[in-house]
């Protein structure tokens, strides 16, 4: 585990003498209580926020992500990158933790028509914050600074090579995290960030990071962002499309093929977009089956418990 402020770091064993499951450990944005003689974690302080994921492969075991955040930017370029489901999904993860989402959209030279980007995105949610921003430009990227303030912690996510590791930079005034450039044909990026880090901005200071004093998290570029137990989450984001299903006359509809379901009604009359319909039953049942096999995890990890 590492912490990064002010040029200093310091590494720390994350291990830590716990019986449980991947969320009894601590991960980046965690305060610990730490024995000074011996550098080794006591306990991990009671968290206000925990992102989480299944980890990629076929075991689906608990991968987390941050802890203790406030404010999440879900980092999108506007080239081929830019991608509402993709975006859908980082959205129902905040809203299921609790965190607040901004959409930072980056790289609008990249598009002949940014803005559009910008209203494809607030259209996503009432309400939803997006940022157009250039990311070297130090001007430009201190509209940002508001959500850094003293004591708040911001994590960036997105796919690599959209600009999570140029933002910190700049929020920073500093040039110590590489960044690479994408490859040309597809517009996708290379993983530079490789470790999940934590950079503290200067407070008082003039620059992008006047109004800061608060925390970055950066984040490698995810390419498989799997959903579980996000059933709420999933409800919020997509409000729109869980009103209907309220109204639908079936008790157990599974709004897919059933004659006068409500959901169908609404897409013939133009009340809802089927690429988005199409997403939630995607996003709900990945959910479901993801969050099946946690509980299934979780009995055979208590039964094991009980037998010790």
């Amino acid at each position: 585990m590492t912490v990064s402020g002010e040029g200093i770091k310091d590494s720390i064993s994350s291990n830590l003498p716990v019986q449980g499951g991947a969320e009894d450990r601590p991960t980046v944005g965690d305060w610990l209580l730490i024995d000074r003689s011996s550098r080794s974690i006591v306990r991990i302080l009671d968290r206000t926020s925990l992102f989480k994921r299944p980890a990629p492969g076929a075991d689906r075991r608990v991968q987390l992500i941050a802890a203790n955040v406030d404010t999440l930017f879900i980092v999108s370029s506007c080239d081929q990158d830019f991608n509402v489901a993709r975006i859908e999904r980082y959205l129902v993860l905040a809203r299921e933790v609790g965190v607040r989402p901004v959409v930072v959209l980056t790289k609008a030279d990249l598009s002949p028509a940014p803005d559009r980007l910008v209203e494809a995105a607030r259209a996503l949610q009432s309400g939803l914050r997006v940022e157009l921003v250039d990311g070297r430009d130090p001007t430009s990227a201190g509209r940002l600074a508001s959500y850094c303030g003293l004591g708040e912690t911001v994590a960036l996510v997105g796919s690599s090579g959209v600009g999570k590791s140029t933002l910190v930079n700049t929020l920073r005034r500093s040039e110590s995290i590489a960044t690479q450039a994408v490859r040309e044909d597809d517009g996708k990026g290379r993983h530079t960030t490789t470790v999940r880090e934590m950079h503290r901005l200067a407070a008082g200071a003039d620059g992008p990071g006047a109004d800061g004093g608060g925390w970055l998290v950066d984040t490698p570029g995810m390419r498989e962002l799997q959903m579980s137990e996000v059933a709420s989450g999933v409800t919020e984001v997509f409000d729109d499309v869980t009103a209907v299903t309220l109204d639908c006359r079936f008790v157990n509809c599974t709004h897919a093929d059933e004659p006068g379901c409500a959901i169908h009604v609404a897409m013939a009359k133009g009340d809802l977009d089927p690429a988005r319909v199409g997403r939630w039953r995607k996003l709900a049942q990945e959910d479901a089956e993801n969050s099946g096999a946690v509980a299934v995890r979780r009995s055979r990890r208590g039964k094991a418990g009980n037998r010790k």
